[in-house]
């Protein structure tokens, strides 16, 4: 067994972490919950910045570890915002679902001194990066979290997409969209578009079309060494290249989009008694019993 890691803030001496607060903006909960969690990490770690607009530049931050106060959602943001500069995350969870925010607030006051002493685990969790093409010439670039999708608008038409694998031609899609996703990101849209659940430390994608044409176009899973680029064989007129529900740019035939393993990982805190499966019964309804969100 592989000894765990003795972190920055222990190897040095320092009585606790430094530590990052992002809490989700405009959130009646959120504010709610934020004065008594400050006081908590505040006991036992240094807060170096409290931020309330997902604003915080990490580009010369210090921080040991982040926590971050919201739903699903605001774990992604904290990954974007992280960009090269990710730190281990904790995830308190103030919205609905709470997949990756798996924490409650009640259980975060109970952890949080194991956590400043050093007694947890972190999964590395894959990213993409998106990199749109013109020509020869990168015009935008994306981290992402979950996944890349191609999705359209009105008129609502088909599009028919050419996917490439290392270069190769693998297939040309029919159909309303395109997913490749992340482990992280198969319980996301692409469960939403019959596609399969990855475990979470998979070193890999899966690529599912949306509504396809042929009903043998099936999703496919494959290693994230490999390289996917997608190309519109035919004008779309609302065609998007999306990533992570935030719109890159309109996806022209003249466009190449390459998603690739991102260089970087999404550190995720690990504590015990939570684990994938446990998510799964909990949070997709695995139990047998109906899922039901407020």
């Amino acid at each position: 067994m592989n000894n765990p890691p003795i972190w920055g803030w222990i190897r040095e001496g320092r009585p606790g972490p430094r530590v990052v607060v992002l809490a989700a903006p405009n959130r009646p909960r959120v504010e709610q919950e934020l004065k008594g969690i400050l006081k908590s990490i505040e006991q036992h770690a240094e807060i170096v910045a409290v931020d309330k607009q997902f604003a915080y530049e990490f580009e010369n931050c210090n921080s040991d570890l982040v926590v971050v106060l919201g739903g699903d959602g605001s774990i992604l943001q904290s990954a974007r915002q992280m960009g090269h500069r990710q730190r281990p995350v904790l995830g308190v969870n103030l919205g609905k679902l709470g997949f990756l925010a798996a924490i409650p607030p009640s259980r975060f006051r109970d952890i949080w001194p194991d956590v400043c002493q050093g007694r947890f685990g972190v999964t590395n969790h894959l990213m993409l990066r998106c990199d749109v093409y013109q020509g020869d010439t990168i015009i935008h670039s994306m981290l992402g979290l979950n996944e890349t999708s191609v999705l359209g608008g009105p008129p609502y038409t088909m599009m028919t997409i050419d996917l490439y694998i290392d270069s190769v031609l693998a297939t040309t899609y029919a159909c309303d969209g395109l997913i490749i996703s992340t482990p992280i990101g198969s319980t996301a849209h692409n469960l939403s578009a019959g596609g399969p659940i990855l475990r979470r430390n998979l070193q890999a994608f899966v690529i599912s079309p949306i509504s396809p044409h042929t009903l043998t176009m099936r999703p496919v899973v494959d290693t994230a060494d490999r390289v996917f680029e997608l190309t519109m064989k035919t004008e779309h007129p609302s065609a998007s290249i999306v990533v992570d529900g935030r719109v890159v740019c309109h996806f022209a035939q003249d466009l190449r989009a390459r998603i690739s393993r991102a260089s970087d990982t999404f550190q995720l805190i690990s504590v015990p008694g939570h684990d994938d499966y446990q998510a799964l019964r909990e949070k997709l309804g695995w139990s047998g019993k109906p899922l039901l969100i407020e």
